[in-house]
C-alpha cells in the first residue's frame, strides 16, 4: 500500500505544489487548509505522516503538533516553518514533532524526510512478533532452544532500563530484536529512533547523533537537532555501533555517563532521557584489543548482552523460516498456490547460510519467482543456489589462467615468490574496488574485506589510493539511510 500522507497548508498554490510532488513519488495525500480541522482529521483517519505548516488559520502548528502527539504519539508530524523560526521549530521537536523543515527548500529535501518519517513510523508501530508466524511482516521466527532463550531474556529485560548490546552475524535479526525490546519497555509510546553508524559518513555522523549550531561547521546554515534529542523519553537503537570514531565513543561515553549532550559548536548541557540499545556484528574484544573501541563504552553499553545464533545453528527453524517467506511474498509475486516440496525444504536446511535470514529470504523469494504458479521444487531451489554460488565465485576461468600463469613463470624461474607476487598483483586492486563500492566510506570497506579500519587507512596510504580514486565526481554528497529488515 502506498503511505499515507495528511498535508496541513492554507496556501491553496503552496498545497497543490507539495501534492503534487508528493504523488508523483507514489505516495497517497490529503491536503487540509485549518488546523483545527487537520487535528479531527488526523485523529480519524490512520496515516503514516502528518506535514503541518507552522502558521494556520484556527489551531496553531505548534499547538496542533502538542495534541496530535499526545493523542497518537507514534504517529511521525513534520512541522514546516520560515527561517527565522528555529527555536519554534525545536521547540515543536520537544513537544513531539518528528522534525522540521525550514524554507525555503527543494523537492528531494522534503521527499528525503518523508521517506524517514514514513520508516521511522513502521518501525514504532509495526509489532514485531516473536517466534511464530503472522500477518505482520515483521517477526522473528523460531521455536530451537537457542531462540526460545532469546525470546525470554528479551522478556525478562525490556521493561528494565538498562543498557543493552545485540550481537550477531549480519542477517541475523538484530534490529528486530531492538524493535522487540521497544515494544514489551515501558518506553512503547514514546520514540523508537534507528541509527546506522555503518552508514552515515564519520563527518556526519556526530552532527546526526548530537545536532549542530548555526556555523558549527561548513554547511552547517541552521541548527539542527540530533537523534538523542529527538528520542527523549523514548529508545535510541545504534546499529554497527563497533564503527564509531573514537571522538564520536567518547562523547556517547559522557551521554551514558551523565545523561547530557552538547551540540557541536555549542556549550549548552541538553538534558536527554534516552535508553540505549546497541548492536553489532564483529567481535568487540578484539576491536578493544586493537584500540579501536573503548573498553569503558564497552562495559556501559553491554549491561545486558543479547547474542543470536546464527541460522546455521539452528537449521531446525528453516521450515517455519520458509514457510513464512513464501507467505510474505507470494501475493507480491503473483502466485497462486505458495507451496514448497519436501526436498526443497532439505537442500535448504542443509547450506551453511553466511548470509544468515536473510540470504535464506532472498533465495526463497526468488525461487518463488521461478516456480510460479506452482509449488517450489527441488530444482527450483538449486538453479538459485547455484547460481548464487557462481556469483560468489566471480569468474573462476579468469582466476585459474592467472595461477597457471604465475605458476608457470615460477617453474621457469623468472618468479620465485609467487605468493607475495599474488599479493602484491591483486591487493591494490581489491582495496581499490572495496573502497569505490563504498563510496569511499572506509569503515564499511575495511569491514567486507575482514580488516580493522586502521588496516584499511594504512593500506590506502601505502598503496597510494584515496579513499574516491576510481570513482566519478559527484556533484553532491551521497544520501545516507536505515538498515531495515534483518539486520
Amino acid at each position: 500500500m502506498k503511505p499515507s500522507i495528511l498535508l496541513i497548508e492554507d496556501d491553496a498554490s503552496t498545497a497543490a505544489a507539495l501534492a503534487k510532488v508528493l504523488c508523483r513519488h507514489g505516495l497517497d495525500v490529503e491536503t487540509c487548509a485549518r488546523g483545527n480541522d487537520g487535528l479531527a482529521q488526523a485523529l480519524q483517519r490512520p496515516y503514516d505522516v502528518v506535514i503541518t505548516d507552522l502558521k494556520l488559520p484556527g489551531l496553531g502548528g505548534l499547538d496542533l503538533v502538542a495534541r496530535l502527539h499526545e493523542a497518537r504519539p507514534k504517529l511521525p508530524i513534520i512541522l514546516i516553518t520560515a527561517h527565522g523560526t528555529t527555536d519554534t521549530a525545536i521547540s515543536a521537536i520537544r513537544h513531539g514533532a518528528f522534525e522540521y523543515l525550514l524554507k525555503p527548500f527543494d523537492a528531494q529535501e522534503l521527499l528525503s524526510l518523508v521517506s524517514d518519517a514514513v520508516q521511522a513510523g513502521r518501525l514504532m508501530s509495526e509489532p514485531v512478533e516473536l517466534g511464530k508466524a503472522s500477518q505482520s511482516p515483521s517477526a522473528i521466527i523460531g521455536n530451537s532452544r537457542s531462540m526460545q532463550a532469546l525470546y525470554k531474556e528479551v522478556g525478562r529485560i525490556a521493561a528494565t532500563p538498562v543498557s543493552v548490546l545485540i550481537r550477531g552475524e549480519t542477517g541475523t535479526g538484530k534490529e528486530l530484536i531492538a524493535r522487540a525490546i521497544y515494544q514489551h519497555s515501558d518506553r512503547q509510546e514514546r520514540p523508537f529512533i534507528a541509527v546506522n553508524c555503518a552508514a552515515i559518513p564519520e563527518t556526519l555522523l556526530e552532527s546526526e547523533l548530537f545536532g549542530h549550531e548555526r556555523g558549527a561547521f561548513t554547511g552547517a546554515q541552521s541548527r539542527r537537532i540530533g537523534r538523542f534529542e529527538q528520542a527523549h523519553g523514548g529508545t535510541l537503537f545504534l546499529d554497527e555501533i563497533a564503527d564509531l570514531r573514537p571522538s564520536t565513543q567518547a562523547k556517547l561515553l559522557r551521554v551514558l555517563q551523565e545523561r547530557c549532550i552538547q551540540r557541536l559548536g555549542g556549550d549548552e548541557t541538553i538534558k536527554v532521557d534516552v535508553r540505549i540499545v546497541a548492536a553489532t556484528h564483529r567481535d568487540l574484544g578484539t576491536a578493544i584489543k586493537d584500540r579501536e573501541f573503548r573498553e569503558d563504552l564497552f562495559y556501559r553499553l553491554s549491561v545486558v548482552t543479547l547474542s543470536l545464533p546464527p541460522l546455521r545453528e539452528r537449521p531446525e527453524d528453516i521450515p517455519d523460516l520458509v514457510r513464512f517467506f513464501i507467505q510474505r511474498h507470494a501475493a507480491d509475486l503473483a502466485a497462486d498456490t505458495p507451496s514448497i516440496h519436501a526436498e526443497a525444504l532439505k537442500l535448504l536446511q542443509a547450506e551453511p547460510w553466511p548470509g544468515n535470514v536473510r540470504e535464506l529470504e532472498n533465495v526463497v523469494r526468488e525461487a518463488l519467482l521461478l516456480a510460479k504458479p506452482f509449488g517450489v521444487g527441488l530444482d527450483h531451489v538449486r538453479k538459485v543456489l547455484d547460481k548464487a554460488k557462481r556469483h560468489e565465485q566471480g569468474t573462476p576461468p579468469t582466476h585459474r589462467h592467472y595461477v597457471r600463469d604465475l605458476l608457470a613463470a615460477a617453474q621457469r624461474g623468472d618468479v620465485g615468490d609467487a605468493y607475495a607476487r599474488m599479493i602484491t598483483d591483486l591487493e591494490p586492486e581489491l582495496f581499490r574496488q572495496a573502497i569505490e563500492l563504498s563510496q569511499g566510506n572506509q569503515a564499511q570497506a575495511a569491514r567486507w574485506l575482514g580488516v580493522t579500519r586502521l588496516k584499511m587507512r594504512e593500506k590506502l596510504s601505502e598503496l597510494g589510493l584515496h579513499p574516491n580514486q576510481g570513482t566519478e565526481p559527484d556533484p553532491t554528497p551521497p544520501s545516507s539511510g536505515n538498515d531495515n529488515g534483518s539486520d
